[in-house]
């Protein structure tokens, strides 16, 4: 009789117990791997949503940058622009500036995929060459340059926001100083630290390029990208590696043009 009395405490209490577990019980011991699955699909999807709505405002944000070639525009211009609310606009955003920081960032990401598309064939210094053409002709000015966000947002960002502007290059930076550290394993730098000498190349080019629209400090003849070139490769190249390049490249010239180099001397 006490057992029968015990096994039907037991059903009892097994009758009275919740068909689901607590929340108190849900987050003590490993998660059951079904669980995870199952938060981690629920998240992908809301980050998916966001990452969405996030691109949108960007894309807005382009294309006014484009039509006015300015970055003078105002927050509703971009909420009007994308079809989006404004409440939504600020649960991603503090305001503009946040705005154009991460659109700044985006724009460093495209700009080191394409450094490294054009600077992908030949020896760390024709991949040097090639990578600061390309960033001069992306940080310059004007009509044909990528973005006007370029010379024009970044240059007050660097007087305000030194450190944000330095995480949104840092792409661009990594990539153009382990070129550099690629020329000083091949024994073609002046001495002195690569990395350093990396940021003097990019700020030298970045510079440059934003005031290359200036006709009053170029006197009407702007700097071309060849230019700067010569410029920091005559600044970190030792000068007898210079020559004996200059040797090697003419000594590859066609033969029609190293005549008519020295007919024209």
């Amino acid at each position: 009789m006490h057992f029968r009395s015990d096994y039907t405490d037991v059903m009892a209490r097994a009758a009275n117990a919740p068909l689901t577990p607590s929340i108190d019980s849900l987050s003590t011991g490993p998660e059951p791997a079904w669980r995870e699955r199952a938060i981690e699909r629920s998240t992908q999807s809301a980050r998916l949503r966001a990452a969405k709505r996030v691109q949108r405002f960007f894309n807005a944000a382009r294309e006014i940058i484009a039509e006015k070639e300015s970055t003078e525009f105002t927050v509703q211009e971009v909420v009007d622009r994308s079809k989006q609310s404004l409440r939504s606009f600020y649960q991603y955003f503090d305001g503009k500036h946040q705005l154009l920081l991460g659109l700044f960032e985006e724009e460093m990401d495209i700009a080191a995929r394409r450094l490294r598309e054009v600077s992908a064939d030949g020896d760390p210094l024709d991949r040097l060459h090639a990578a600061i053409v390309m960033l001069y002709e992306t940080c310059r000015p004007g009509r044909d340059a990528v973005q006007p966000l370029f010379f024009e947002f970044a240059q007050r960002l660097l007087l305000d926001h030194p450190d944000e502007v330095w995480l949104a290059y840092a792409p661009v930076f990594e990539y153009l100083a382990s070129i550099v550290e690629d020329v000083a394993d091949a024994g073609l730098l002046r001495s002195g630290r690569p990395r350093r000498l990396a940021t003097i190349v990019i700020q030298t080019t970045t510079v440059t390029a934003g005031r290359s629209g200036n006709q009053s400090v170029t006197h009407a003849q702007p700097i071309s990208g060849e230019e700067v070139w010569e410029f920091c490769l005559h600044a970190i190249v030792p000068d007898d590696v210079v020559a004996a390049r200059d040797r090697k490249g003419k000594a590859g010239a066609p033969r029609s043009k190293r005549a008519d180099s020295s007919a024209s001397r």
